[in-house]
Parts: C-alpha cells; sequence; structure tokens
C-alpha cells in the first residue's frame, strides 16, 4: 500500500465505523427497546410550522410525552407515487412544497438528518409490494412543520413513506401494518394529514373564529372519532360508504390515508387519546391523536 493509499484508508475509517453503528442499530433484537406509540397529527396550514397557537402548542405537549425515538418514519399527505417508496438520502432537504406565504416561511429550515439504514429496513419488512429507495424527495411540509416543534433541534432522524395514489385505502391499512416490528427499534411511526380536509370549502372570513366548522364536517368529525375510540376500523377503512357529509370531509384520500396508517398500528391493549381536536374555517379539522400502551 502506498501513501496515498495508507492516507485515504485511514480517512474513511471514522465514517465506516458510524456506517458500522447504525447498522447496528438497526440489526437489534425487535424487543431493544419499549414499544413506541404512535401519533396521528392533523397539520393544517403551514404557517403552523411559525406560528404559535394552540395547535402548536399541542404537538409540543404531546412531544413530552414520547420517549426520544432513535429514528421518525412519516407517512405525509403530501408525498404521492405511483407506487411505494421511502427516502434514503442521509441528509434529506426541507421541501417548500407550497405557495403564498410570507417569505419568512420560506426561509426555514428543518436539517433532521435522514437514515438510509432505516429506510433499507423498512424495504426489507414489507411484504406486501417492493418499497423503492428514494434519493430525491426529502422532508415535504406535512413532516417538518409538525416535526419540528415536537423536536426542535432537528437531532432525530427522519424518513418519508409515500402514498400509493393508485391503491385503496385496504391497500394502505394493511401495508401499515407491516411496520409494526419497527416501533420497537425505538422508532416513532407518525402519520400527518387532516381527518376532514376541503380547502375548496373553508371559509376564509371564519378563519379566526375558534372551533369554527360547517355542519357537515363536524358530523363526519363525530362519526370519525366514534369509529377511532371504539375501534372500528372497518367503517374508516371503507369511508366512502359513509354517506355526504364523509364525501365532502374527504374530497380527496391523500389527508385522510395517513389516519390509517396510524390505526392500523394500534394494537388490542393499547389506547387512542385526542388532542387538538378543532375545527378550523368551516371544513378542515385539526384533530390529533396519540396511540400508546393502557
Amino acid at each position: 500500500m502506498n501513501r496515498k493509499q495508507f492516507i485515504k484508508s485511514i480517512a474513511i475509517l471514522p465514517l465506516a465505523a458510524m456506517k458500522l453503528n447504525e447498522l447496528n442499530k438497526w440489526t437489534d433484537p425487535l424487543d431493544s427497546t419499549e414499544k413506541m406509540p404512535v401519533l396521528f397529527l392533523g397539520h393544517g396550514s403551514p404557517m403552523n410550522a411559525i406560528e404559535e397557537n394552540e395547535f402548536v402548542q399541542g404537538f409540543r405537549n404531546i412531544g413530552k410525552t414520547i420517549p426520544k425515538p432513535n429514528a421518525i418514519l412519516c407517512v405525509s399527505a403530501h408525498w404521492e407515487t405511483r407506487g411505494t417508496f421511502v427516502t434514503a438520502m442521509p441528509r434529506p432537504m426541507t421541501i417548500h412544497d407550497f405557495g403564498g406565504f410570507p417569505q419568512a416561511l420560506f426561509d426555514v429550515q428543518y436539517p433532521a438528518p435522514g437514515s438510509p439504514e432505516l429506510a433499507s429496513e423498512t424495504k426489507a419488512i414489507v411484504k406486501k409490494t417492493n418499497v423503492g429507495l428514494d434519493e430525491k424527495w426529502g422532508l415535504d411540509h406535512g413532516a417538518w412543520t409538525v416535526i419540528k416543534h415536537l423536536y426542535p433541534k432537528a437531532d432525530v432522524p427522519i424518513i418519508q413513506m409515500s402514498l400509493d395514489y393508485n391503491q385503496p385505502a385496504s391497500y394502505h391499512y394493511e401495508l401499515a401494518k407491516e411496520l409494526n416490528t419497527l416501533r420497537k427499534k425505538g422508532v416513532l411511526i407518525i402519520g400527518s394529514g387532516n381527518m376532514v380536509h376541503n380547502l375548496g370549502m373553508l371559509a376564509w372570513d371564519k378563519l379566526n373564529t375558534d372551533n369554527y366548522g360547517f355542519d357537515w364536517a363536524l358530523e363526519a368529525s363525530d362519526k370519525m372519532k366514534k369509529f377511532i375510540l371504539s375501534n372500528d376500523h372497518h367503517q374508516l377503512i371503507h369511508y366512502k360508504s359513509q354517506g355526504k357529509a364523509f364525501d365532502l370531509a374527504i374530497p380527496t384520500p391523500e389527508h385522510y390515508l395517513p389516519l390509517l396508517y396510524a390505526l392500523a398500528l394500534k394494537g388490542e391493549k393499547e389506547n387512542v387519546s385526542l388532542f387538538n381536536d378543532k375545527a378550523v374555517a368551516g371544513s378542515l379539522t385539526m384533530t390529533s391523536l396519540k396511540i400508546d400502551k393502557a
């Protein structure tokens, strides 16, 4: 070995050791940690990233009740793909996938690391479909605008899993079940969307009116919460058969499906607790939930 090769080999040793340590984290026994909770977060407006309000406080408060995870897997309403993918880059970019907001929001960066190791582990455990490893996406606003309130230091690795827009709700629910083993490896699984989400019918003049919801939005929200708390996931999977209120509440499925990912992971002896349970501007609900051991 010549001098140049020797120096090069020494230089990569710390990196190799770091990667080995990361790999060991994901090859530990499945019962290596306490079973992590699961969250569904109603993310609402991207402005929640920089505003101070009761919903932001709700995110912070729930973060204080959760052991700090080894990593986060987030299913966001804002990453729809043909097929299922997980982000696999070591440093995901902060995606500002919106328009018409103040520059201060576009200036926000959330530099949390990624985890190629967790991405590979997720690909390996999912048998329902072939999970692709994505190197181009990053953290969209469904992820970073809420996770930044849970972990403001951006010191928890995050990967995102995409929503296959070609698949029915039952597919997403069953796929989510295959992620359950990650909870025992210190992975916090987060679904990020909104249970009631109809932007086309927002009452902009009621944006600052506390807990304002149209009758159909409140009806759909109440039925959803009833099904959630009674563990009647069948009705939630078949949301298209629930009548007009549900049709208006879920005009497109992408904000609703992350809820099913969270609920699919609930164990028989686990509890569901609701927080941020309010309506906004008539046709949006911020209702969020935590699934945890009884």
